[in-house]
């Protein structure tokens, strides 16, 4: 396959390892939430173990996968890692407002905010993390 011809399925790549991400993502969190019997009631504990394991596996499936990117790998995992942990920092400080003040479920007010961040992680990725570097 020429080069063109894979930067043109780099979107529906994307979308299709973005589909598979944000379902880990979206049932890590209640599974852990529901099914570990040492996280019910540790919403922020299950969050930041559902986040650690949904990064290295949404930094795979995008490195390998959507953008085929070779060596590289400090840098990119490191600001695929940033655009998360501002995200990540943002979810903690969003998550208790849902829940505690707004009075949201945790599971729904997780899901509201991953919506958010589906969005920017296309223009971050493609023109920040996985971007080519010329030689």
């Amino acid at each position: 396959m020429t080069g063109a011809v894979a930067d043109a399925r780099r979107p529906l790549r994307f979308l299709l390892a973005g589909t598979a991400n944000t379902a880990l993502g979206l049932s890590i969190y209640p599974l852990l939430l529901w099914g570990v019997p040492a996280l019910h009631g540790r919403y922020l504990l299950a969050l930041a173990i559902a986040q650690a394991l949904s990064l290295c596996f949404a930094f795979t499936t995008y490195k390998v996968g959507v953008f085929r990117t070779r060596g590289n790998l400090p840098r990119e995992f490191a600001t695929f890692s940033s655009f998360y942990l501002v995200n990540y920092a943002a979810n903690w400080a969003a998550l208790p407002f849902l829940v505690e003040v707004a009075g949201l479920p945790p599971v729904p007010a997780q899901l509201a905010f991953t919506a958010i961040l589906i969005v920017g992680s296309w223009f971050w990725h493609s023109r920040v993390t996985f971007r080519r570097i010329p030689k």
